[in-house]
């Protein structure tokens, strides 16, 4: 017998023995004394008769107080452990493919074994379809991140041009002591005198050049050539340069395209030395800047295609096309150097430029594509079980009756889950919690 039952049937005992039946022809001594070792064991039995409103009130909270023992005192029964497997609260991340969480309810559960319990809440069907996981990321447009220019000649800067101004192929993009510093287009910076007998790759980029300004005689090659120091001379003299032939270190800048003027760094009729900063340039066109933590470097492959949501959400298409490692130094108080991947997203076609023409400078979303999975058995992220025995699985129902079936995931997106395994195939009928 428990505490709290032996408590019960003590208080029952003393209210039994403590009432005295008038009917009884025992000696009212007797029934006296009886009366009183049935309070003292009782206790419960001790009220102010002379006050009934005392005696109902107390009775009533005696009665609560025995109830609630006794209530505790009684064995719990054992709940019945039905489903032999670990169910799982499954998670999936904001852009719908995260993975799941696993919380076992305890027991194992063999592969494929039918279901001790009712049927599932609700069911799904197994579907085949093309999943497309997108991961987004927060961007900055504008025109692609600045470059600075630097000098290589040492003088006066006596002209240069305003924020904002738009410099084309074979343009000044400053001047020296009045000698115009002309612009190019090229990948290689000019690190050298271009000079008749030299070779290399940044002298066909010198002809490229000349050709596409109108100049010619020479043969677009890797060879400086008496032809091609003719066509210098002919460019110089258009210039209002000294026709040497020859294309000093610091007569052109190359980039890769025609600039934007982001900001100068340098005033007119400053000194300039080589090195010295003169100003900074973008791309002519809109693009948008992103910065990946390195680990999502995988997102970010030159030439790969992505979605850019702009502040009124209108989306338009966009193109990979610079991807750079760049190294965040910090604040200097202790925080560690970070490395980051700088990605430039073009915007490709006038559509796309006259989408993002009425914002200068906004944030927006860049929407990546992940990977891509064709023609593949979904269901439902929520369907998942965790097998506490290990990998994952779903309940498949058929008819009155279900059954465990171990699968195998690929995929996760926007909610569904690429599953494959023994037994699971298109119009498959498989539980889903309430």
């Amino acid at each position: 017998m428990t505490g709290g039952a032996a408590v019960e049937d003590q208080g029952n005992r003393g209210n039994q023995a403590g009432r005295v039946d008038p009917a009884d022809p025992a000696d009212p001594a007797e029934q006296a004394g009886q009366a009183g070792q049935a309070g003292q064991a009782g206790q419960a039995d001790r009220v102010d008769r002379t006050d009934p409103a005392e005696q109902a009130d107390q009775a009533g909270q005696e009665n609560r107080t025995d109830r609630a023992v006794t209530e505790e005192a009684r064995p719990r029964r054992r709940r019945r452990h039905g489903r032999r497997i670990a169910l799982a609260a499954v998670a999936v991340a904001a852009a719908g493919a995260a993975g799941a969480a696993t919380l076992g309810f305890g027991g194992g559960s063999p592969a494929g074994g039918t279901a001790e319990s009712a049927l599932p809440p609700k069911t799904a069907g197994v579907t085949r379809q093309t999943l497309v996981d997108t991961q987004s990321a927060d961007g900055a447009l504008g025109y692609g991140p600045a470059t600075t220019a630097t000098s290589r000649l040492s003088g006066t800067l006596t002209r240069l041009p305003g924020t904002g101004d738009r410099i084309t192929r074979g343009k000044a993009l400053y001047e020296v002591d009045d000698r115009p510093v002309a612009l190019l287009y090229g990948s290689l910076p000019a690190y050298r005198a271009l000079t008749q007998g030299v070779e290399g790759p940044d002298v066909k980029q010198l002809e490229r050049n000349l050709k596409a300004l109108g100049y010619s005689g020479f043969t677009v090659d890797e060879e400086y050539t008496y032809a091609t120091a003719e066509a210098v001379m002919r460019w110089q003299e258009d210039r209002g340069l000294d026709e040497t032939g020859t294309v000093e270190l610091g007569q052109v800048v190359f980039a890769p395209h025609a600039v934007r003027v982001e900001s100068l760094q340098a005033g007119k009729g400053d000194l300039t030395v080589p090195g010295g900063k003169v100003l900074s340039y973008t791309g002519t066109t809109r693009a948008v800047t992103v910065e990946l933590d390195a680990a999502d470097q995988r997102l970010a492959e030159k030439g790969a295609k992505v979605t850019v949501t702009l502040p009124d959400d209108t989306t338009v298409k966009g193109r990979v096309d610079e991807v750079t490692t760049v190294i965040d130094p910090g604040d200097g108080q202790g925080e560690d150097a970070r490395t980051e991947v700088e990605v430039v997203v073009e915007l490709p076609g006038k559509k796309a430029q006259k989408a993002v023409g009425a914002y200068a400078l906004a944030s927006v979303d860049v929407s990546f594509t992940a990977g891509t999975r064709r023609n593949v058995l979904t269901v439902p992220v929520a369907a998942l079980l965790a097998l506490q025995e290990g990998g994952f699985g779903v309940e498949v129902v058929k008819g009155a009756t279900s059954a465990y079936v171990p699968v195998r995931t690929g995929l996760f997106s926007g909610g569904q889950v690429e599953i494959s395994g023994d037994g699971i195939a298109e119009g498959t009928t498989v539980g889903m919690p309430k």
